[in-house]
């Protein structure tokens, strides 16, 4: 059902609570998430801001008649055509066939793309304006690749100011309540990074130059809308600062250590080298993950979050792991920026495994610190003590 924001805005969209996998498997949300709509009714004009993904298509449209008469709906704005936020436009432009679309030039090719309708399109721009009446407005900010071609936030000056930023500042995140107030800080703070993480991260340099160019414009703020998660309503500058912060290289002092194993012999020597570190500097944090086991998303979270990588594998078949090889392939694509990184792993007679994953490691923006360590067999005492010795030397290298 419909919640209401403000006086004139309703949120009107779909809260997901069993959404485990999105992106098809590539992204994990393990708390689900929502597709938020919202519904603006001004002094002349009523305006829909996005809809939700397809499988909740007619569920959409039924509650929105409930809400409204779909009729006195004088425009639909779609920020973003992936189908997460499009899905529910063909049901809904059934009912009200003709009602215009306002999106930008990019917006219309991805509709058309998707659904093959020759819908009444508007395209707009940036500082382009929908006039709602009473002297309020929407404000169209185009924001390509935050995080698609297409992608455009609205500003809405009336209620103190609102920033409709679909993906922009969101969380793959279901909760019962919609503000950011009235959920748990942490948890809502892990979503957003994991979200910025795994989706934002690959667009840094444009994600700071949109922000800055917000912040630019100096608008009055009184909240963040989102289209997943909850909506910024306290503090909500706060969100946009850390989205700077998570733009600029961000790293905390932290090493993530990431491995994978046959018969637990490069498992010792990941356990070996975080002793290593912990005995070298007890300030910094050391955390381990099995790649094979392990929510790949999660640790891909970790690793944006730290400094340095240490990744290992045993050689297999000349090569590396399957679940190694298919994070570093991730990592490449999310461009990390001045992160250090170094390889190990076991060995049975070739022993390349570790000098590839450096290789790669290099390939995928990372800053090697040296050729890294390997074991032979089932690392005995010496080798793991030569893995101590290593992390211990690994860190002074940082510095």
């Amino acid at each position: 059902m419909a919640k209401k924001i403000t006086d004139n805005i309703s949120w009107v969209g779909k809260v997901d609570w069993e959404l485990k996998m999105f992106h098809g498997n590539e992204l994990s949300t393990r708390r689900g998430s929502s597709y938020n709509a919202y519904l603006i009714r001004g002094a002349s004009k009523t305006v829909l801001l996005d809809t939700v993904w397809g499988p909740y298509d007619k569920e959409f449209v039924a509650r929105l008649k409930e809400e409204i008469p779909l009729d006195k709906i004088d425009a639909i704005v779609m920020q973003h055509n992936e189908t997460d936020h499009s899905g529910a436009l063909r049901e809904l432009l059934r009912e009200i066939p003709g009602t215009p679309v306002y999106c930008t030039a990019k917006g219309e090719a991805i509709l058309r793309g998707h659904y093959h309708q020759d819908w009444n399109y508007v395209n707009v721009k940036t500082g382009d304006k929908l006039d709602l009446g009473g002297g309020e407005s929407l404000t169209f900010i185009e924001a390509p690749m935050l995080h698609w071609p297409d992608t455009m936030f609205s500003y809405y000056n009336g209620c103190g100011g609102v920033l409709f930023s679909n993906d922009g500042f969101g969380q793959h995140y279901a909760s019962e309540s919609l503000f950011n107030d009235e959920v748990p800080q942490a948890e809502m703070m892990r979503e957003a990074e994991k979200y910025f993480a795994n989706i934002l991260a690959p667009f840094c340099p444009m994600v700071t130059r949109k922000v800055k160019e917000i912040l630019a414009m100096n608008l009055p703020l009184a909240m963040i809308c989102p289209s997943h998660g909850v909506i910024w309503r306290r503090d909500p500058a706060s969100i946009v600062q850390q989205y700077l912060l998570w733009a600029d290289a961000y790293a905390e002092n932290q090493i993530t250590i990431v491995y994978d194993t046959m018969w637990n012999g490069t498992r010792a020597m990941a356990e070996a080298i975080a002793r290593g570190i912990e005995a070298a500097d007890g300030a910094v944090t050391v955390k381990l993950f099995n790649a094979a086991k392990f929510d790949k998303n999660n640790i891909l979270t970790e690793i944006f979050h730290s400094k340095a990588l240490l990744l290992g594998s045993p050689t297999i078949n000349n090569g590396y792991s399957y679940a190694v090889a298919g994070l570093l392939e991730m990592v490449k694509g999310l461009k990390l920026k001045k992160k250090s990184a170094a390889a190990f792993g076991c060995y049975g007679w070739s022993g390349e495994g570790v000098k590839l994953l450096s290789e790669h490691l290099a390939s995928a923006g990372f800053n090697i610190v040296d050729e890294g360590i390997r074991a032979q067999w089932n690392p005995d005492a010496a080798a793991l003590a030569a893995c101590e010795e290593y992390g211990k030397a690994f860190v002074s290298k940082l510095q």
